[in-house]
């Protein structure tokens, strides 16, 4: 049974829409794959924010309702709300990720990714074990109907199986018409029930325990067909 602290938590906006969100769901993955392919080696990372912004305004998209992010290097082990060092240059062999929130009309969107420029084993795994862990706790999601607050115990368990820490800094959070922050403020990492579908950013960032790199992959919470 729902109780009243779940509705309201998951409540949505006048303008709430499926097609809508999932329009803005692929637009906004859609730029990460087009801001992605235009990074490369040495750029400076306040350049590529520019960048990425520019590419979705180009694309039609709002800036929206967190900044345009996008960090290189040593700075993908810093939490979204701290500031990366200034004037990083991207190297022959890196990572970088994007983190991106475009409104698409009245619907937020909202998503990140890790990439590799040249050859490290190491910066390889982190990406795809960010993005590997997003599924696997969204699978658990999907399967066993945990809570958010469960979500993320299983979240850290499985990173340090991997060898990895989770930044619990970024414990996801709410998605929706616009403005989410006028409905929940509220994280899925302290959401004390079963998240429902499209309501959820999971938000999964990683870093290598020595605090060197980290990656970083965040998506809405949607059940397997989304994914295939």
């Amino acid at each position: 049974m729902v109780n009243a602290a779940t509705s309201a938590a998951e409540r949505v906006g006048p303008a709430f829409s499926v097609d809508g969100m999932l329009l803005a769901r692929q637009k906004t993955r859609q730029a990460i794959r087009d801001i992605s392919a235009l990074i490369k080696p040495g750029m400076v990372e306040e350049d590529a924010v520019a960048l990425a912004r520019q590419t979705m305004t180009d694309a039609g998209l709002a800036l929206s309702w967190h900044p345009t992010r996008v960090r290189f290097g040593i700075n993908t082990i810093k939490p979204m709300k701290q500031a990366s060092v200034p004037g990083v240059v991207l190297k022959e062999n890196d990572i970088f990720f994007l983190d991106i929130a475009p409104r698409v009309d009245a619907w937020e969107g909202d998503g990140g990714a890790s990439f590799i420029v040249g050859e490290h084993a190491e910066y390889a795994r982190c990406a795809r074990d960010a993005e590997r862990l997003f599924h696997e706790v969204r699978s658990v999601w999907n399967t066993q109907k945990l809570s958010g607050k469960k979500l993320y115990e299983f979240a850290d368990k499985a990173a340090r199986e991997m060898g990895w820490h989770l930044n619990f800094d970024l414990p996801g959070h709410r998605v929706s018409d616009f403005p989410h922050a006028a409905i929940h403020t509220g994280s899925l990492a302290d959401f004390d029930a079963s998240p429902a579908a499209m309501r959820w950013i999971l938000e999964i960032h990683i870093r290598d325990p020595k605090g060197e790199f980290g990656a970083f992959f965040e998506d809405m919470l949607l059940p397997d067909e989304y994914y295939a």
